[in-house]
Protein backbone atom coordinates (compact mmCIF):
# COMPACT_ATOMS: atom_id res chain seq x y z
CA UNK A 1 0.00 0.00 0.00
CA UNK A 2 1.27 3.48 -0.97
CA UNK A 3 1.10 5.19 2.62
CA UNK A 4 2.38 8.45 1.17
CA UNK A 5 -0.24 9.46 -0.21
CA UNK A 6 -2.32 9.36 3.07
CA UNK A 7 -0.35 11.95 4.64
CA UNK A 8 -1.50 15.80 4.71
CA UNK A 9 0.04 18.13 3.56
CA UNK A 10 1.07 19.84 6.24
CA UNK A 11 3.79 16.82 7.12
CA UNK A 12 5.80 18.37 4.30
CA UNK A 13 6.22 21.03 6.83
CA UNK A 14 7.00 18.59 9.92
CA UNK A 15 10.91 16.71 10.57
CA UNK A 16 12.13 14.78 12.80
CA UNK A 17 13.82 16.74 15.64
CA UNK A 18 17.39 17.25 14.69
CA UNK A 19 18.57 17.15 18.18
CA UNK A 20 16.87 13.79 19.12
CA UNK A 21 18.10 12.27 15.48
CA UNK A 22 21.93 13.53 16.77
CA UNK A 23 21.27 12.21 19.90
CA UNK A 24 20.77 8.74 18.35
CA UNK A 25 24.17 8.82 17.20
CA UNK A 26 25.99 9.88 20.29
CA UNK A 27 24.41 7.04 21.60
CA UNK A 28 27.19 5.20 22.62
CA UNK A 29 27.91 4.59 26.41
CA UNK A 30 31.61 5.68 25.78
CA UNK A 31 30.53 9.04 24.09
CA UNK A 32 30.58 12.54 26.63
CA UNK A 33 27.26 13.81 25.16
CA UNK A 34 27.65 17.74 25.81
CA UNK A 35 24.34 18.00 23.13
CA UNK A 36 21.20 17.13 25.11
CA UNK A 37 19.43 19.64 27.31
CA UNK A 38 18.62 16.77 30.22
CA UNK A 39 18.83 18.39 33.76
CA UNK A 40 21.11 16.08 35.90
CA UNK A 41 19.85 13.10 37.38
CA UNK A 42 21.38 14.14 40.95
CA UNK A 43 19.06 17.12 40.57
CA UNK A 44 16.49 14.85 41.05
CA UNK A 45 14.52 15.49 44.31
CA UNK A 46 14.92 11.10 45.34
CA UNK A 47 14.15 11.96 48.82
CA UNK A 48 11.20 13.97 48.50
CA UNK A 49 9.61 11.80 46.27
CA UNK A 50 8.64 9.46 48.87
CA UNK A 51 7.07 11.95 51.04
CA UNK A 52 5.46 13.83 48.48
CA UNK A 53 3.81 10.33 47.37
CA UNK A 54 2.50 9.84 50.75
CA UNK A 55 0.59 13.22 50.74
CA UNK A 56 -1.07 12.59 47.31
CA UNK A 57 -2.58 9.58 48.53
CA UNK A 58 -3.04 10.25 52.07
CA UNK A 59 -4.93 14.11 50.63
CA UNK A 60 -6.30 13.32 47.42
CA UNK A 61 -6.95 9.26 47.64
CA UNK A 62 -8.07 8.06 44.06
CA UNK A 63 -8.64 11.82 42.97
CA UNK A 64 -5.10 12.02 42.02
CA UNK A 65 -5.37 8.61 39.17
CA UNK A 66 -8.94 9.84 38.03
CA UNK A 67 -9.97 11.62 34.83
CA UNK A 68 -9.62 15.45 35.38
CA UNK A 69 -10.35 19.02 34.14
CA UNK A 70 -8.45 19.93 30.99
CA UNK A 71 -7.91 23.04 32.58
CA UNK A 72 -5.70 21.73 35.10
CA UNK A 73 -5.76 19.73 38.75
CA UNK A 74 -7.35 22.45 40.87
CA UNK A 75 -4.51 22.58 43.88
CA UNK A 76 -1.73 23.04 41.00
CA UNK A 77 -3.88 25.98 39.58
CA UNK A 78 -4.32 27.85 42.71
CA UNK A 79 -0.61 27.11 44.52
CA UNK A 80 0.18 28.56 40.82
CA UNK A 81 -1.57 31.61 41.38
CA UNK A 82 1.26 32.69 44.10
CA UNK A 83 4.07 31.28 42.99
CA UNK A 84 3.68 33.08 39.70
CA UNK A 85 2.71 36.00 42.11
CA UNK A 86 6.58 36.09 43.32
CA UNK A 87 7.81 36.90 39.58
CA UNK A 88 5.50 39.79 39.36
CA UNK A 89 2.65 37.95 37.35
CA UNK A 90 -1.13 38.59 38.80
CA UNK A 91 -3.19 35.79 37.70
CA UNK A 92 -6.62 34.65 39.01
CA UNK A 93 -7.59 31.18 38.32
CA UNK A 94 -8.88 31.75 34.84
CA UNK A 95 -5.89 33.10 34.20
CA UNK A 96 -3.92 29.46 34.91
CA UNK A 97 -3.49 26.52 32.77
CA UNK A 98 -1.47 23.25 32.83
CA UNK A 99 0.10 21.91 30.06
CA UNK A 100 1.86 18.20 29.25
CA UNK A 101 5.60 20.15 29.65
CA UNK A 102 6.32 23.42 27.75
CA UNK A 103 6.02 21.43 24.53
CA UNK A 104 2.15 20.52 25.06
CA UNK A 105 1.84 24.12 25.43
CA UNK A 106 4.03 25.41 21.68
CA UNK A 107 1.70 23.15 20.09
CA UNK A 108 -1.40 24.07 21.61
CA UNK A 109 -0.61 27.90 21.16
CA UNK A 110 -0.09 27.53 17.42
CA UNK A 111 -2.79 25.02 16.78
CA UNK A 112 -4.95 27.85 17.79
CA UNK A 113 -3.54 31.16 16.53
CA UNK A 114 -1.50 30.25 13.21
CA UNK A 115 -3.18 29.46 9.67
CA UNK A 116 -0.90 27.81 7.00
CA UNK A 117 1.83 30.81 5.91
CA UNK A 118 1.39 33.38 8.49
CA UNK A 119 4.16 34.59 10.48
CA UNK A 120 5.76 34.45 13.84
CA UNK A 121 8.86 36.83 14.71
CA UNK A 122 11.49 34.78 16.28
CA UNK A 123 15.07 34.82 18.05
CA UNK A 124 17.90 33.72 15.32
CA UNK A 125 18.71 31.54 17.19
CA UNK A 126 15.66 30.17 19.32
CA UNK A 127 14.42 26.78 20.92
CA UNK A 128 14.65 23.99 18.07
CA UNK A 129 11.37 22.10 19.44
CA UNK A 130 9.32 25.19 19.50
CA UNK A 131 10.08 25.79 15.59
CA UNK A 132 9.25 21.80 15.24
CA UNK A 133 5.58 22.59 17.02
CA UNK A 134 4.98 25.37 14.84
CA UNK A 135 6.37 23.97 11.58
CA UNK A 136 3.35 21.35 11.89
CA UNK A 137 0.59 24.32 11.27
CA UNK A 138 2.88 25.62 8.54
CA UNK A 139 4.44 28.91 10.11
CA UNK A 140 6.40 31.05 8.23
CA UNK A 141 9.29 33.20 10.28
CA UNK A 142 10.68 36.79 10.89
CA UNK A 143 14.20 36.53 12.38
CA UNK A 144 15.12 39.20 14.95
CA UNK A 145 18.17 40.53 14.93
CA UNK A 146 20.23 39.80 18.29
CA UNK A 147 23.76 40.84 20.04
CA UNK A 148 25.61 39.65 22.85
CA UNK A 149 22.46 41.19 25.05
CA UNK A 150 19.74 39.07 23.20
CA UNK A 151 17.00 40.67 20.96
CA UNK A 152 17.79 44.00 19.84
CA UNK A 153 14.35 46.20 20.54
CA UNK A 154 15.05 47.86 16.97
CA UNK A 155 15.07 45.22 15.00
CA UNK A 156 11.83 43.42 16.77
CA UNK A 157 10.20 47.01 16.35
CA UNK A 158 10.80 46.95 12.58
CA UNK A 159 9.39 43.62 12.19
CA UNK A 160 6.21 44.20 13.81
CA UNK A 161 6.32 47.10 12.34
CA UNK A 162 6.33 45.97 8.52
CA UNK A 163 4.82 42.46 8.76
CA UNK A 164 1.40 41.05 9.79
CA UNK A 165 2.86 38.90 12.64
CA UNK A 166 1.00 36.35 14.53
CA UNK A 167 2.71 36.14 17.75
CA UNK A 168 6.35 37.09 19.31
CA UNK A 169 8.19 34.27 20.46
CA UNK A 170 11.05 34.70 22.63
CA UNK A 171 12.86 33.12 25.91
CA UNK A 172 14.46 36.14 27.55
CA UNK A 173 16.53 34.39 29.97
CA UNK A 174 18.97 31.91 29.74
CA UNK A 175 17.86 31.13 26.59
CA UNK A 176 17.82 27.86 24.46
CA UNK A 177 20.39 27.88 22.92
CA UNK A 178 22.30 30.80 23.51
CA UNK A 179 22.39 31.02 27.21
CA UNK A 180 21.73 35.13 26.47
CA UNK A 181 19.65 36.98 28.87
CA UNK A 182 17.56 40.10 27.80
CA UNK A 183 18.64 42.82 30.57
CA UNK A 184 16.08 45.02 31.94
CA UNK A 185 16.03 47.90 29.73
CA UNK A 186 15.62 45.74 26.96
CA UNK A 187 12.72 44.17 28.59
CA UNK A 188 10.90 47.04 29.04
CA UNK A 189 12.08 48.53 25.82
CA UNK A 190 10.20 45.35 24.10
CA UNK A 191 6.71 45.52 26.36
CA UNK A 192 6.18 49.11 25.45
CA UNK A 193 6.86 48.03 21.36
CA UNK A 194 4.24 45.07 21.83
CA UNK A 195 1.92 47.59 23.81
CA UNK A 196 2.38 50.14 20.75
CA UNK A 197 1.59 47.53 17.96
CA UNK A 198 -0.49 45.46 19.88
CA UNK A 199 1.07 42.18 19.41
CA UNK A 200 1.04 39.05 21.61
CA UNK A 201 3.82 38.07 22.66
CA UNK A 202 4.44 34.10 24.10
CA UNK A 203 7.06 35.01 26.96
CA UNK A 204 8.85 30.83 27.24
CA UNK A 205 10.49 30.97 30.82
CA UNK A 206 11.91 27.19 31.61
CA UNK A 207 15.59 28.66 32.74
CA UNK A 208 14.58 31.77 34.70
CA UNK A 209 14.95 29.53 38.32
CA UNK A 210 18.56 28.49 37.43
CA UNK A 211 20.01 31.53 37.95
CA UNK A 212 23.75 31.11 39.67
CA UNK A 213 24.54 34.51 39.57
CA UNK A 214 23.38 38.68 38.50
CA UNK A 215 20.25 39.92 40.04
CA UNK A 216 16.50 38.64 39.14
CA UNK A 217 14.98 40.47 36.12
CA UNK A 218 11.11 41.19 35.69
CA UNK A 219 9.28 38.98 33.37
CA UNK A 220 8.22 40.52 30.61
CA UNK A 221 4.26 39.35 31.04
CA UNK A 222 4.58 41.72 34.68
CA UNK A 223 5.79 44.24 32.37
CA UNK A 224 2.77 43.65 30.17
CA UNK A 225 0.46 41.53 31.48
CA UNK A 226 -2.63 42.11 28.58
CA UNK A 227 -0.03 41.04 25.37
CA UNK A 228 2.01 38.40 27.08
CA UNK A 229 1.32 34.58 27.21
CA UNK A 230 4.00 33.35 30.23
CA UNK A 231 4.74 29.95 30.01
CA UNK A 232 6.86 27.92 32.05
CA UNK A 233 7.49 23.86 33.17
CA UNK A 234 8.34 21.80 36.05
CA UNK A 235 11.27 19.93 34.06
CA UNK A 236 13.61 22.35 35.44
CA UNK A 237 12.80 22.85 38.64
CA UNK A 238 11.44 19.23 39.46
CA UNK A 239 11.63 16.31 37.17
CA UNK A 240 11.20 16.17 33.07
CA UNK A 241 9.78 12.82 32.86
CA UNK A 242 6.93 14.09 35.50
CA UNK A 243 5.90 16.20 32.19
CA UNK A 244 3.91 19.26 34.20
CA UNK A 245 4.16 22.67 32.30
CA UNK A 246 1.92 25.83 32.70
CA UNK A 247 0.74 28.93 31.36
CA UNK A 248 -0.51 32.23 32.48
CA UNK A 249 -3.02 33.74 29.69
CA UNK A 250 -5.97 36.17 28.89
CA UNK A 251 -8.95 34.18 29.61
CA UNK A 252 -9.58 34.25 25.78
CA UNK A 253 -6.84 32.56 24.30
CA UNK A 254 -6.86 29.90 27.67
CA UNK A 255 -10.24 28.89 26.79
CA UNK A 256 -9.26 28.37 23.12
CA UNK A 257 -6.06 26.50 24.05
CA UNK A 258 -8.18 24.31 26.45
CA UNK A 259 -10.39 23.07 23.36
CA UNK A 260 -7.26 22.62 21.48
CA UNK A 261 -6.07 20.35 24.56
CA UNK A 262 -9.10 18.25 24.24
CA UNK A 263 -8.23 17.37 21.56
CA UNK A 264 -4.81 16.69 21.87
CA UNK A 265 -4.25 14.62 25.43
CA UNK A 266 -7.70 15.15 27.21
CA UNK A 267 -5.83 16.20 30.27
CA UNK A 268 -1.97 16.43 31.70
CA UNK A 269 -1.80 13.41 33.82
CA UNK A 270 -4.22 13.54 37.37
CA UNK A 271 -1.18 11.99 38.84
CA UNK A 272 2.22 14.14 38.03
CA UNK A 273 -0.39 17.19 38.68
CA UNK A 274 -0.67 16.37 42.04
CA UNK A 275 2.98 15.79 42.75
CA UNK A 276 3.12 19.35 41.50
CA UNK A 277 0.68 21.27 43.86
CA UNK A 278 2.40 19.39 46.61
CA UNK A 279 6.29 20.18 45.84
CA UNK A 280 4.65 24.03 45.78
CA UNK A 281 2.35 23.84 48.51
CA UNK A 282 4.44 22.14 50.96
CA UNK A 283 7.41 24.88 50.48
CA UNK A 284 9.65 22.86 48.78
CA UNK A 285 10.81 24.95 45.67
CA UNK A 286 13.43 27.07 47.39
CA UNK A 287 15.62 24.12 48.61
CA UNK A 288 15.49 22.17 45.83
CA UNK A 289 16.37 24.70 43.60
CA UNK A 290 19.01 26.08 45.59
CA UNK A 291 20.07 22.40 45.63
CA UNK A 292 20.10 21.82 41.74
CA UNK A 293 22.10 25.53 41.53
CA UNK A 294 24.48 23.84 43.64
CA UNK A 295 25.25 21.46 41.07
CA UNK A 296 25.19 23.33 38.02
CA UNK A 297 26.98 26.14 38.90
CA UNK A 298 30.46 24.97 39.48
CA UNK A 299 30.22 22.63 36.07
CA UNK A 300 29.41 26.28 34.60
CA UNK A 301 32.17 27.49 35.71
CA UNK A 302 34.30 24.03 34.93
CA UNK A 303 33.50 24.57 31.03
CA UNK A 304 34.11 28.25 31.20
CA UNK A 305 37.26 27.37 32.43
CA UNK A 306 38.08 24.55 29.81
CA UNK A 307 37.00 26.67 27.13
CA UNK A 308 39.59 29.66 28.11
CA UNK A 309 42.04 27.13 28.46
CA UNK A 310 41.44 24.96 25.36
CA UNK A 311 39.78 26.28 23.10
CA UNK A 312 40.76 28.09 19.67
CA UNK A 313 41.58 32.26 19.94
CA UNK A 314 39.13 32.51 17.08
CA UNK A 315 36.08 31.29 18.69
CA UNK A 316 33.97 33.00 21.06
CA UNK A 317 31.20 31.92 23.72
CA UNK A 318 28.54 32.89 25.92
CA UNK A 319 28.97 33.87 29.29
CA UNK A 320 25.61 33.13 31.42
CA UNK A 321 24.51 33.97 34.75
CA UNK A 322 22.83 30.86 34.63
CA UNK A 323 20.59 28.37 32.86
CA UNK A 324 21.72 24.86 30.98
CA UNK A 325 23.61 26.16 27.63
CA UNK A 326 26.95 28.07 26.08
CA UNK A 327 26.63 29.23 22.83
CA UNK A 328 30.18 29.04 20.20
CA UNK A 329 30.56 30.90 17.55
CA UNK A 330 33.34 29.99 15.32
CA UNK A 331 35.15 31.53 12.29
CA UNK A 332 33.01 32.09 9.26
CA UNK A 333 33.39 29.45 7.12
CA UNK A 334 33.52 26.71 9.58
CA UNK A 335 30.63 24.09 9.16
CA UNK A 336 30.29 22.46 12.63
CA UNK A 337 27.88 19.92 11.51
CA UNK A 338 31.44 18.90 9.61
CA UNK A 339 33.32 19.48 13.60
CA UNK A 340 30.76 17.26 15.27
CA UNK A 341 30.79 14.23 12.78
CA UNK A 342 35.00 14.49 13.67
CA UNK A 343 34.29 15.00 17.03
CA UNK A 344 31.72 11.76 17.20
CA UNK A 345 35.28 9.53 16.14
CA UNK A 346 36.88 11.19 19.41
CA UNK A 347 33.75 10.43 21.76
CA UNK A 348 32.67 13.82 22.24
CA UNK A 349 29.27 14.79 21.05
CA UNK A 350 27.28 18.65 20.56
CA UNK A 351 24.67 20.02 18.74
CA UNK A 352 25.50 21.67 15.40
CA UNK A 353 23.80 25.54 16.30
CA UNK A 354 22.21 25.79 12.82
CA UNK A 355 19.23 23.82 13.74
CA UNK A 356 18.37 26.46 15.80
CA UNK A 357 17.78 28.91 13.02
CA UNK A 358 14.15 29.51 11.41
CA UNK A 359 16.55 30.46 8.16
CA UNK A 360 18.51 27.59 6.01
CA UNK A 361 22.04 28.25 6.16
CA UNK A 362 22.37 30.66 9.42
CA UNK A 363 24.53 29.58 11.92
CA UNK A 364 26.43 27.10 10.75
CA UNK A 365 29.59 28.04 12.43
CA UNK A 366 27.82 27.96 15.86
CA UNK A 367 27.43 25.24 18.60
CA UNK A 368 25.55 24.73 21.29
CA UNK A 369 27.17 23.23 24.46
CA UNK A 370 25.18 21.95 27.59
CA UNK A 371 27.14 21.37 31.19
CA UNK A 372 24.35 20.00 33.06
CA UNK A 373 24.75 15.86 32.81
CA UNK A 374 28.23 15.39 32.78
CA UNK A 375 31.07 15.38 35.45
CA UNK A 376 33.71 18.14 35.67
CA UNK A 377 36.04 15.15 34.43
CA UNK A 378 33.86 14.63 31.67
CA UNK A 379 33.55 18.61 30.73
CA UNK A 380 37.12 18.88 30.98
CA UNK A 381 38.20 15.97 28.79
CA UNK A 382 35.38 16.75 26.14
CA UNK A 383 36.46 20.50 25.77
CA UNK A 384 40.09 19.80 25.18
CA UNK A 385 39.26 16.96 22.49
CA UNK A 386 36.76 19.24 21.29
CA UNK A 387 39.65 21.88 20.60
CA UNK A 388 41.64 19.56 18.94
CA UNK A 389 38.88 19.30 16.47
CA UNK A 390 38.15 22.68 15.99
CA UNK A 391 41.65 23.70 15.67
CA UNK A 392 42.50 20.91 12.76
CA UNK A 393 39.16 22.37 11.37
CA UNK A 394 40.42 25.70 11.42
CA UNK A 395 43.34 25.55 9.34
CA UNK A 396 41.11 23.83 6.72
CA UNK A 397 39.28 27.13 6.84
CA UNK A 398 42.17 29.09 6.26
CA UNK A 399 43.67 27.00 4.00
Amino acid sequence: MNYEKLLATRTSSMKASAIRELLKLAANPNLISLGGGLPSPDSFPMELLPILTEKVISKYGGTALQYDMTEGFMPLRKALIEYVGQKGINAELENVYITSGSQGFLDAIAKVLVSPGEYIAVEGPTYLAALQSFNSYEAKYLQIETDDEGVVPESLEEIISSYPVKFVYLIPTFQNPSGKTIQRKRREQIAEIIKKYEVLLVEDDPYSALRFKGEELPTIKSLAPEYVVYASTFSKIFAPGLRVGFFIAPEKIGRWMVIAKQGIDLHTSTYTQALAAEYLIGGYVPEQVNKIIKIYAPKLDTMLNALEKYFPSECKWSKPDGGMFLWVEGPKGMDMEEVYQKAIKKGVGFVPGKFFFPNPGDGLETMRLNFTNVTHEQLNSSIKLLSEVLKEESENVMI
